[in-house]
């Protein structure tokens, strides 16, 4: 049964860490797309001004682009490699979320036969007192319900947070798109004036 109040408190944990990180990677972050077209018809380092001052993941994705774009480097490599760091922190903790949906049944499980031998230990050594028969079934069945108990409050937390990323990623991607398409229009503009 510590063991299940430890889950629990785990997936509590876990569940207040990745709403107040995904709620920071989302903020403004529809604003920032809807304006992120014109913000790079600016000159690059404008535009990576404007960016910079946003605390969105998809800013983090748009000053990747934009800073690359203006060192003359692989554009594409800098918002992939940032894509892939920010996806990397956004799945953070969900694999724990996934392994205590798992992890509760059984341990639950490992409860319920724990009762159950405890009960026919009883049953053997004290013939004819159901009373103390009960105790370990009771037992048995209090660990089996809490340990599905923290399994479905772990797999609702982590089908809430499994939702806000696919969200979140949809918006990294657009980013990513909006950034290199301007970017990649820059330079054939570059490439017509000479």
């Amino acid at each position: 049964m510590y063991a299940l109040l430890l889950c629990s408190l785990c997936v509590a944990a876990i569940a207040i860490d990745r709403f107040i990180f995904y709620r920071r990677a989302q903020k403004g972050i529809m604003v920032f797309l809807q304006s992120l077209p014109e913000i790079t018809k600016k000159p690059l380092e404008d535009a990576m001004e404007v960016c910079e001052r946003e605390t969105n993941a998809a800013g983090f994705i748009a000053v990747s682009g934009l800073k690359a774009a203006e060192d003359n480097t692989d554009v594409k490599l800098a918002l992939d490699t940032a894509y892939a760091s920010a996806a990397m922190q956004l799945r953070a903790k969900l694999n724990y979320l996934s392994m205590i949906v798992t992890l509760s049944p059984l341990l639950g499980l490992l409860g319920t036969i724990a009762g159950m031998i405890q009960s026919f230990n009883i049953f053997s050594l004290q013939a004819g007192q159901p009373l103390a028969i009960t105790g370990g079934i009771g037992e048995a069945l209090i660990a089996t319900a809490t340990g599905l108990c923290v399994a479905i409050f772990a797999l609702l937390i982590h089908t809430y947070f499994a939702q806000q990323l696919d969200k979140i990623l949809n918006d990294l991607d657009r980013a990513a798109s909006i950034v290199l398409s301007s970017v990649c229009k820059g330079n054939e503009g570059a490439v017509d004036a000479t």
